[in-house]
């Protein structure tokens, strides 16, 4: 998803009781059928069209059980690609890579790896898998049939102010809900779940003729990894979770722990700000902050250019992800003071979007009645200013069909202690509140590394060599920190 809006499971596998009839014998996480092999082929042009590394992806598709509990009914398709090991001699297996969401294609991401400096002994060591998930992209797409405004709205929700407001939402929240029921891929709903990707990886897996799979994802992928090695601990090599999601995955707690992550991040971009004068947003952090609060007030009261303080709190959420937007945040601020319009966002794709809401909501339940979220809303207000008015807000999962076939999968520790979660201290997107969280639940099965730095996402695209180093090793030679790391800020380079 667009980084503002874009925006893990546990010990055993899912029951046979809990499979709604399946027997024991065929549970969706002991089925043996080993899939075709994948007949390589070119790309998709826009698989990583503008990235010199795309010339040498391959890819192709793979048919997959839309219900893993009956695997010889209906299939759907998963679009996988394949960067291949730079040098054959060296190479070691797979790894599989997820970028996050939910929502976002990862078929071109192996080449984005690659052009971001994953480093040659990665590249000689593995071939990089990417796959578009069920429901996203090139794989069989699902829709909610948004419309360009309801695009335009985003999953993201107005900033609630008061007890009206979350009302106000509540109708926009359920016509989004009935529109993904009602809509001609309704009959994915129930199946379109980060266990049944998991379980789709697993697919990938055998069709590829491994015995394990190693892993890297981030963000969202870290919860679909955290899932992946929690079904399946004995076929997972070495796992990769980069910036982490709680356990419950994307969930109603991690949606609003979203404004811990604006807390957290923003005072760098405070002192940044204060730091250069020449954008007259103020001279200390103190008065930067005032000066967000201050524009976000006017702009909620008298919009500029169609940017209102809901668009502007999150187009300030988005730029915080990366360190080298702050300069472009300081121009934004000082434009819309002036009351100088900007370029609005583009609408998010409909199936970017509608494949978010399919995985979110469908992963787990979200409380029913308005008065939940107001009371939330009011909560995190408080906690959170800056963005606690729209994470505590209503979503169109409070109205979604209660259908689901499976509880969600639990993370635990039982498995091999063979996963490496790297994390930025201040990640507005995936608090180090939430990562905690994911780590306390793992126990033994992981080691956590964490870098004293901003922004979101570490490997391979950070500049804290003490991090990226750590992950390298691990993914080339298989050797962690015997304790948990907490690598120092580093200078700018």
């Amino acid at each position: 998803m667009r980084k503002t809006l874009s925006l893990a499971l546990a010990a055993t596998a899912v029951a046979a009781a809990a499979m709604s009839g399946a027997s024991a014998a065929a549970t969706p996480d002991t089925v043996t059928a080993t899939p075709d092999s994948p007949q390589w082929g070119p790309c998709p042009q826009q698989a990583g069209s503008e990235n010199p590394d795309a010339s040498r992806l391959e890819c192709a598709t793979l048919d997959v059980p839309l219900d893993y509990r009956d695997p010889d009914g209906r299939q759907i398709e998963i679009a996988v690609s394949r960067l291949a090991s730079r040098d054959p001699s060296k190479r070691r297996g797979v790894l599989l890579t997820n970028p996050g969401g939910p929502g976002g294609s990862g078929l071109d991401y192996p080449a984005l790896l690659a052009g971001a400096g994953l480093p040659k002994d990665v590249l000689d060591s593995y071939d990089v898998i990417g796959f578009d998930p069920r429901g996203v992209g090139r794989s069989t797409p699902v829709t909610c049939d948004l419309t360009p405004q309801q695009q335009a709205r985003g999953n993201f929700p107005p900033y609630a102010h008061t007890a009206a407001d979350v009302a106000r939402e509540a109708p926009f929240a359920r016509t989004i809900a009935k529109q993904c029921a009602t809509s001609r891929t309704a009959w994915m709903l129930p199946y379109t779940t980060t266990a049944n990707t998991a379980r789709d990886m697993d697919r990938i897996r055998a069709a590829l003729g491994e015995q394990k799979v190693s892993y890297l994802g981030a963000s969202y992928g870290s919860y679909l990894g955290a899932v992946y090695t929690t079904l399946f601990p004995e076929r997972s090599d070495r796992i990769v979770l980069d910036s982490n999601m709680g356990p419950g995955g994307y969930d109603l707690a991690n949606f609003r722990l979203l404004g811990r992550g604006m807390e957290d991040r923003f005072p760098d971009f405070a002192a940044y700000a204060a730091a250069h004068p020449e954008y007259g947003l103020g001279t200390t952090p103190k008065q930067v902050t005032a000066k967000f609060f201050e524009l976000a007030k006017r702009l909620d009261a008298e919009p500029v250019g169609g940017i209102d303080g809901t668009l502007f709190r999150g187009v300030t959420f988005d730029r915080l992800y990366v360190e080298g937007l702050m300069p472009q945040l300081a121009k934004e601020w000082q434009a819309l003071d002036n009351g100088k319009p900007l370029q609005t966002p583009p609408p998010i794709p409909e199936n970017l979007l509608a494949s978010h809401f399919y995985v979110t909501c469908g992963d787990s339940r979200w409380p029913g009645k308005v008065r939940d979220y107001q009371r939330n809303a009011a909560i995190d207000r408080l906690k959170y200013p800056m963005l606690g008015g729209s994470t505590g807000n209503i979503k169109p999962c409070a109205s979604w069909p209660d259908n689901k076939v499976e509880p969600p999968v639990q993370i635990g520790d039982h498995g091999p202690s063979n996963v490496l979660m790297v994390q930025n201290e201040r990640d507005p997107g995936t608090p180090l509140a939430g990562a905690k969280k994911l780590r306390r639940a793992f126990g033994d099965r992981a080691t956590m590394v964490t870098a004293d730095q901003g922004g979101h996402g570490v490997y391979p695209f950070s500049r804290n060599t003490c991090a990226n180093n750590t992950v390298t090793t691990f993914l080339t030679n298989g050797q962690r920190p015997a304790e948990d790391l907490a690598c120092a800020a580093e200078p700018n380079k």
